[in-house]
């Protein structure tokens, strides 16, 4: 499966952003798709993952509450959309899909998926 992500941009501190994967090709149906983020100079970090029928969500600590991943089959696609923004939400956003159940803390993670988007950047001023 070939993903897109979209819908990165600028946004001002205690804003919010909706970011779109996409399946340029091939069925989202039966992955996990999760949403990762990589700052400059540092590692590419989970930020929220999604089960294939979408019952099943994780957060990372430091997006629950103000993040919502969610999916769309009919229209495979995958939303992260993105509530009070901070500047340490700044980096470039990658979806992802795994054949996995990739919905808790040891599973979602980068070594987990192998199908990859280029990213979309989100830039949050202060």
């Amino acid at each position: 499966v070939q993903l897109q992500a979209s819908g990165g941009g600028l946004v001002q501190t205690g804003g919010s952003l909706r970011l779109s994967c996409a399946a340029s090709s091939g069925s989202l149906d039966y992955y996990s798709i999760g949403w990762f983020r990589q700052a400059p100079g540092k590692k590419r970090e989970g930020v929220s993952c999604i089960n294939s029928s979408g019952g099943s969500t994780y957060y990372a600590d430091s997006v629950r509450g103000r993040f919502s991943i969610s999916r769309d089959n009919t229209k495979n696609t995958v939303y992260l959309q993105m509530n009070s923004l901070k500047p340490g939400d700044t980096a470039v956003y990658y979806c992802a899909a795994s054949y996995y159940t990739a919905t808790n803390y040891h599973t979602c993670r980068r070594e987990v998926f192998d199908s990859w988007g280029q990213g979309t950047l989100v830039t949050v001023s202060s």
